[in-house]
């Protein structure tokens, strides 16, 4: 007979946990997992959203970094060169004159910066993009988590 109560016994316990809790899980502990997984979710998409939103900034950061350049490599080019070329073509004609094509010449240069920095500033991507696509995703999932 003891033999008969322990094999009961240890057949109660294999559909049971320690808490004495039958191997289904309940709604409560279902609900608990949802809510875990969805909150790590949301954890996940908010760490890849700062992730994208840095790289980006870092892009317009070098292309500001490329108007900054530009702007005081003109003036440094324009102040100096301009005048060291300015004397030398003194010899061949007028000053003014000098002076006016050297400026010219200058101001197309900057130009030529500026237009390379405008190029590299149209390819910043204020919104997150990756993100927005997985949150997609995500919505989608949740309306129809079966597919």
């Amino acid at each position: 007979m003891a033999t008969t109560w322990a094999s009961r016994r240890s057949h109660r316990h294999d559909k049971h946990d320690k808490h004495g809790h039958s191997g289904e899980a309940s709604v409560g502990d279902l609900l608990s997992k949802v809510t875990e997984d969805v909150q790590r979710l949301v954890r996940q998409e908010v760490e890849l959203a700062k992730a994208e939103v840095r790289e980006e900034a870092g892009k317009a950061g070098k292309a500001a970094g490329m108007f900054g350049g530009a702007a005081f490599a003109g003036y440094m080019v324009l102040l100096f060169l301009s005048m060291t070329l300015m004397f030398v073509l003194w010899g061949a004609m007028d000053l003014r004159w000098a002076a006016l094509i050297l400026t010219g010449v200058w101001a197309l240069i900057a130009a030529g910066l500026f237009a390379l920095g405008r190029s590299k500033m149209r390819q910043v991507s204020p919104k997150p993009e990756q993100t927005v696509e997985t949150l997609k995703e995500d919505a989608q999932w949740a309306r129809h988590p079966t597919r």
